[in-house]
């Protein structure tokens, strides 16, 4: 799978309520641009590490992961991003429902930039949304790839 235009945010996401949840808030704050939605493990893996040894197959500037995902999950893909040299600046923010200590724990072992818990509300989820866009792709600053 290549892309046929930059994606600044990659959302790894298997549920498709939180899929459409967080567009539309990053919708609601013209945030979308460039998004690019994912929803397994794998699938992100492929798309971020799979162009062979030179260049990944695309180059975020956020990627927002979700925990719990099918075929790999969201601790192994994060190991796996930070473990590679092409993808380890990449900010990964863990996106996830889960409030677990060893979650947390293990997020920030492996290199994660970011734990968030998702809001129920989805007025807080969007705050949560727009802070996240307003921070990660207008005042932070990155290396170039």
């Amino acid at each position: 799978m290549t892309t046929n235009h930059p994606i600044e945010i990659l959302l790894v996401e298997d549920n498709p309520d939180d899929v459409e949840l967080t567009l539309n808030a990053f919708r609601r704050h013209k945030l979308a641009n460039q998004i690019h939605v994912v929803r397994d493990g794998e699938e992100a893996l492929d798309l971020l590490l799979g162009g062979g040894l030179e260049r990944p197959r695309a180059r975020p500037k956020l990627i927002l992961l979700d925990l719990k995902l099918p075929k790999v999950d969201g601790l192994e893909v994060l190991a796996q991003l930070k473990a590679d040299e092409r993808a380890r600046s990449i900010p990964v923010i863990m996106l996830t429902s889960s409030t677990e200590e060893s979650d947390i724990v293990r997020s920030y072992e492996l290199g994660v930039n970011s734990y968030i818990v998702k809001p129920v509300d989805f007025d807080r989820f969007t705050e949560a949304v727009r802070q996240l866009g307003l921070y990660w792709l207008l005042l932070n600053r990155s290396p170039d790839a």
